[in-house]
C-alpha cells in the first residue's frame, strides 16, 4: 500500500478559527500550506507554524500522515472579516462540525502554543477511536454516552471530551468510618496541584473516568488502587446512587466542561489513612472529616473542594443521616443533577 501525505492548518484569529486540510501533490507541505491557504510567498502577514506530525490509521486504508500547522493572515482575516461571508468559528462551532475524531484532537492540541508532538490515532473500519497516543504516550478515551446514560457507540479523547462539554461515565468512591460523635467520617483527598482541574481542591474519596468498553464498578476498584493502594473487591463497594451533573470553569487559561453520569460507591471498610500508598500525580494528601461539618464546609464555602452538596444528599441518604439541615448548594457552580 502507499501512504498518503496530507496537511492539516488551523487558523486562528482572536478566539475564531478556520481549519484547512488538503492531500499533499508532489510538493512538500509547507508548499501545500501556502497553495492551499491562496498564501503569496512573500506575504510577509503570514505567521504559521509546523507544530506536529498525525499518523493516522484507519482501517484497512493505507496510513496517512498529517502534517500539522498552526497559522494567522492578518491581512486575510481584516478583508474576510468584512465580508458577509467570513468563515471563522468559535472552537464550539468548530468541534460540532468535525466529523473525524482524529481532527477533533489535533484541533484541541493546535489550540495551545506548545512544542512540536507526534500524533498517532487508531480508527476501526467504521471510523470508531480505537487508540490515541501522544508523543508515544496512550492517550485517555471515553464512551460518550446518550441522555439516558446508554452508550452512544462514539468513542472520543479525554481532553476533547473536556472542551466540548460530552457526555461521559465516571466512577466516585466514598470511604466512610463511624466516628465519636455516632456519626460518620468521610475520607477526603486534595487534589494534586498537577491535576488539568480543580488542583488543590479537596474532593470525593477517589474517583476516574471510566475507560472506553469498559464499565463503572471495575473502574472504580482500579481508581482504589491507583489512587490510594487500596485493593477492593467488588463486594466491598455498595452503589448508593447514580448522579449526572455539568460542570464549567476555566483552568490555565482554557474552558474546561465536564458533563458526566457517576456512579457513587460507598467503601466502609477499615482504612488507615497513614498506610494508604498515594499516586503523587492525582493525590497531595487525605484527611478525615465528620460527615455534617463537611456538608456546612462545603455549603459555606470555607474549605477549597470541588464537592457537590446533591452527591453528599446521595451520600448522607445512603448512611441514614441526611436531613433538612444538610441541604444547600453552591450558587457559583453551574451544575445539575438528574438521576
Amino acid at each position: 500500500m502507499t501512504e498518503k501525505l496530507s496537511i492539516l492548518c488551523v487558523f486562528n484569529q482572536r478566539g475564531k478559527y478556520r481549519i484547512i486540510k488538503e492531500a499533499v501533490k508532489e510538493e512538500s507541505p509547507e508548499e501545500c500550506l501556502l497553495r492551499t491557504a491562496g498564501i503569496r510567498e512573500n506575504n510577509l502577514s503570514l505567521s504559521w507554524r509546523s507544530r506536529g506530525i498525525l499518523t493516522l490509521v484507519k482501517g484497512e486504508m493505507p496510513t496517512e500522515y498529517v502534517f500539522l500547522f498552526s497559522a494567522q493572515d492578518s491581512e486575510s482575516i481584516e478583508e474576510e472579516e468584512s465580508t458577509a461571508t467570513a468563515s471563522w468559528e468559535k472552537a464550539d462551532e468548530i468541534l460540532n462540525k468535525t466529523a473525524g475524531e482524529e481532527e477533533k484532537i489535533c484541533f484541541r492540541l493546535l489550540m495551545d502554543e506548545g512544542p512540536f508532538f507526534s500524533l498517532k490515532v487508531i480508527l476501526d473500519r467504521r471510523n470508531i477511536l480505537r487508540r490515541a497516543s501522544l508523543n508515544g504516550k496512550s492517550l485517555e478515551l471515553f464512551d460518550i454516552l446518550r441522555e439516558d446514560g446508554s452508550v452512544s457507540g462514539i468513542v472520543r479523547e479525554r481532553g476533547v471530551a473536556h472542551l466540548d462539554g460530552s457526555l461521559h461515565p465516571t466512577s466516585h468512591i466514598w470511604i466512610v468510618r463511624r466516628n465519636r460523635k455516632n456519626g460518620w467520617d468521610l475520607l477526603l483527598q486534595k487534589r494534586s496541584l498537577r491535576k488539568d482541574s480543580n488542583p488543590g481542591c479537596y474532593d470525593i474519596s477517589s474517583a476516574g473516568h471510566v475507560a472506553a468498553g469498559d464499565a463503572y464498578l471495575p473502574a472504580a476498584l482500579r481508581e482504589l488502587e491507583e489512587e490510594l493502594g487500596i485493593r477492593a473487591e467488588e463486594k466491598d463497594l455498595h452503589l448508593a446512587g447514580m448522579r449526572k451533573a455539568y460542570f464549567e470553569d476555566v483552568f490555565y487559561g482554557k474552558p474546561f466542561r465536564d458533563y458526566e453520569i457517576s456512579a457513587v460507591y460507598i467503601y466502609d471498610r477499615p482504612v488507615d489513612e497513614k498506610k494508604l500508598i498515594l499516586q503523587e500525580s492525582e493525590v497531595e494528601r487525605v484527611k478525615w472529616m465528620d460527615f455534617k461539618e463537611c456538608c456546612r464546609e462545603v455549603k459555606e464555602g470555607s474549605m477549597k473542594n470541588c464537592i457537590y452538596m446533591d452527591e453528599l444528599e446521595i451520600v448522607g441518604k445512603y448512611l441514614d443521616i441526611w436531613d433538612e439541615e444538610d441541604e444547600g448548594y453552591d450558587p457559583k457552580r453551574r451544575k445539575k443533577s438528574i438521576l
